[in-house]
C-alpha cells in the first residue's frame, strides 16, 4: 500500500569546499547530530516528451536509504510537495500509475535520468533530542537515460537540502506551520551569512534534465498538448481559449486528488467540468457549437459519475444536522439509526463508481479530445474580434436569460411548478456567473461585480433546490419509518421546516435578484 508524506524542504547551492555554519545558533536547535553517509541510486521516469516534468511532478525508483521504493511527488506550494511512496518493485505500482493517468493517458513511462548521490546526513534536534529537521549535503552524479540506452550526457554537482521532520511538516495548526517556516527561515539566514545561496533548480530532476540536455533532446522533445493557435492578445479567441485551457488544466490536475480522496477534490473537479460546459455555451460565437456540444455531453457524463456519491453525502449531512438541531423531545423513534441505514444504502458503491469513471476509456478519450480542441480549436469569425465587445455581449445575453427565468418563476404560484422553474433559474444563474468570471480578466471590475451578485442569486436558489431534494428524501424516510411501525413525526416535522425555509427563500429572492439586475451593473460592462 502506498503512503503519503508531506515534504517541506529548501535547497541550496554548494561545492566540495562549502562549509556549513554553526546551526546550534539557530533558535530551538540544541545540537546537530552527524548521521553518516548513505549511498542513494534513483532512476527517474517520465514519458518520452517529459509530460510529468512539465507539470513539476517527479516519479522515481530509488534504492538505498531508509525510504527506498517508488516515490511520486506532487507540488503543493513553493518548497512543499506531497510524496506518495510505494514499496520497491521492478515495475511501476498500479496505485501510482493511476495517479498519473490524467497526464500520461496510455503513454509509457520510461527511464529518463539516473541520479547517484552520496548523502551526508545531519539531524537538527532540540533540547529534548526531538528531531526538528534533516540536513543533507548531496554529492550528485546525473546520467541522462532518455533515448533508452545508458552512456548519455552526464552532470555532477553538490547541493544542500534542509527538510522539516515529519512531525513539523505535517502541521495540524497554523501556529505549527509558522514554527516550521520560522525554523527554515532561521537556517537560511545562517546560510546566507556563510555565503550559501538558494538553489535555482526546483528539484534534482529539473537540474539534471537542464544540465544534460542535448541538441537532439531539444529537437525530439515536444509539449504534450501542442502550442495551439497563434491568437493576438485582446481578441475574443485569445480570452476564451485562455479560460478553456484553465479549466482543462484543472481537470487534469484534480484527477489525482480525487483518486487520493482529498477533501473537496470531487467538488472542484465537477466545478471545472461545469465551467467548461458553460464556456462552450456562453461563447458559442467564438467556438463552434457543432464541435463543442459533443464535448459538453461527455463533460456532463463525467460530472454525473463523480457527483452521485458526493450529492448523497451532502444530503445526508444536511439531514443529520437538522436532526441534531431538534430538541430531544421532538426526536421520536430511532431517527438517527434510520438515517444512517438509508444513507449507507445510497452511498454504497459511490467511490467505486468514481474510480471506475476515471479509469474508463471514455474518460481518457475525453481528455484527449480536450487536448485536441485546444491544439486546433473550432474558432468562428468572432474569435478575431475585440474581446471586450464579444465577451460583454455574451455575458449580457446570459444575464437576460437568467432574468427571464427568474421572472417566470416568480410569476408562478408556490408549488411544484415554481420549484422546477426556480431550479431552471438556478442553472441559468450558474451559467451567467461563470460567463462573467470568464470575462473578468478582460472586462475587469464590472464583470467581477456582476459575478458576485449573480452568485448570491445562485446561492439562494441552490439552497432552495437543496431543500426540495431534502423534502423528497424526508418523505421517503417517513414512509419507511411508518412501514416499520416507527413514528414518522420527526420526519414530518423536518419536512415542514424545510418547506418554511424554502418559502422564506422565495420571499427573499426579489430583493436579491434586484441587486443582480440593477441596470447600472449591466451598463458598466459595455463602457
Amino acid at each position: 500500500m502506498a503512503e503519503t508524506k508531506r515534504e517541506v524542504e529548501r535547497k541550496y547551492e554548494a561545492t566540495g569546499e562549502t562549509r556549513l555554519p554553526d546551526l546550534t545558533r539557530v533558535p530551538g536547535v540544541s545540537a546537530v547530530v552527524d548521521r553518516g553517509v548513505v549511498e542513494l541510486d534513483a532512476v527517474y521516469y517520465d514519458t518520452p516528451d517529459l509530460r510529468l516534468a512539465a507539470d513539476a511532478l517527479t516519479l522515481r525508483r530509488r534504492t538505498g536509504g531508509e525510504d527506498e521504493g517508488w516515490h511520486l511527488k506532487f507540488p503543493v506550494a513553493s518548497g512543499i510537495r506531497d510524496e506518495i511512496r510505494a514499496p520497491l518493485a521492478d515495475t511501476l505500482p498500479g496505485e501510482l500509475a493511476g495517479l498519473l493517468r490524467s497526464r500520461i493517458r496510455d503513454a509509457e513511462v520510461v527511464p529518463v535520468v539516473r541520479l547517484r548521490s552520496a548523502r551526508d546526513v545531519r539531524h537538527l534536534v532540540d533540547a529534548k533530542g526531538r528531531l526538528l529537521a534533516e540536513l543533507s549535503v548531496d554529492t550528485v552524479r546525473a546520467e541522462r537515460l532518455l533515448g533508452g540506452a545508458p552512456g548519455g550526457a552526464e552532470a555532477a554537482w553538490t547541493e544542500i537540502e534542509v527538510e522539516l521532520a515529519d512531525d513539523e511538516a505535517e502541521a495540524d495548526t497554523e501556529a505549527d506551520t509558522d514554527a516550521g517556516t520560522a525554523l527554515l527561515d532561521a537556517v537560511e539566514k545562517r546560510f546566507k551569512k556563510a555565503g550559501i545561496r538558494p538553489s535555482e533548480s526546483a528539484s534534482k530532476l529539473a537540474r539534471a534534465l537542464a544540465e544534460t540536455e542535448t541538441e537532439t533532446d531539444r529537437e525530439t522533445g515536444r509539449a504534450p498538448h501542442g502550442p495551439g493557435p497563434d491568437l493576438a492578445p485582446g481578441t475574443a479567441g485569445h480570452a476564451v481559449l485562455a479560460y478553456v485551457r484553465e479549466q482543462v488544466d484543472a481537470i487534469v490536475e484534480l484527477d489525482p486528488a480525487v483518486r487520493r480522496d482529498l477533501p473537496d477534490a470531487v467538488h472542484q473537479l465537477r466545478v471545472a467540468c461545469r465551467r467548461l460546459r458553460s464556456a462552450f455555451r456562453s461563447y458559442r460565437k467564438v467556438l463552434d457549437r457543432d464541435a463543442t456540444e459533443p464535448v459538453g455531453t461527455e463533460l456532463k457524463w463525467l460530472a454525473g459519475e463523480l457527483g452521485a456519491a458526493r450529492d448523497q453525502e451532502v444530503l445526508a449531512e444536511r439531514l443529520r444536522g437538522r436532526i441534531d438541531a431538534l430538541p430531544r423531545t421532538l426526536r421520536l423513534g430511532p431517527v438517527r439509526g434510520r438515517l444512517r441505514s438509508w444513507a449507507a444504502v445510497r452511498a454504497r458503491g459511490g467511490r467505486r463508481r468514481t474510480l471506475a469513471a476515471l479509469e474508463s476509456a471514455r474518460y481518457l478519450a475525453l481528455l484527449d479530445t480536450l487536448d485536441e480542441l485546444l491544439a486546433d480549436p473550432p474558432l468562428r469569425k468572432a474569435a478575431a474580434r475585440d474581446a471586450r465587445a464579444v465577451l460583454a455581449r455574451a455575458v449580457l445575453k446570459d444575464h437576460a436569460r437568467l432574468a427571464a427565468r427568474v421572472d417566470r418563476a416568480l410569476a408562478l404560484d408556490p408549488g411544484q411548478d415554481r420549484d422546477l422553474a426556480l431550479h431552471a433559474a438556478r442553472k441559468a444563474a450558474k451559467r451567467a456567473r461563470y460567463a462573467a468570471e470568464a470575462a473578468a480578466p478582460t472586462l475587469g471590475k464590472p464583470a467581477r461585480r456582476l459575478a458576485k451578485r449573480v452568485k448570491s442569486v445562485q446561492s439562494l436558489l441552490g439552497e432552495h433546490q437543496d431543500g426540495v431534494v431534502a423534502r423528497e428524501a424526508l418523505r421517503e424516510l417517513a414512509t419507511q419509518a411508518h412501514a416499520a411501525g416507527e413514528s414518522a413525526f420527526t420526519w414530518g416535522l423536518l419536512h415542514g421546516r424545510e418547506e418554511a425555509e424554502a418559502a422564506a427563500g422565495e420571499r427573499d429572492l426579489p430583493a436579491v435578484w434586484a441587486r443582480a439586475a440593477a441596470p447600472g451593473i449591466r451598463a458598466a460592462l459595455t463602457r
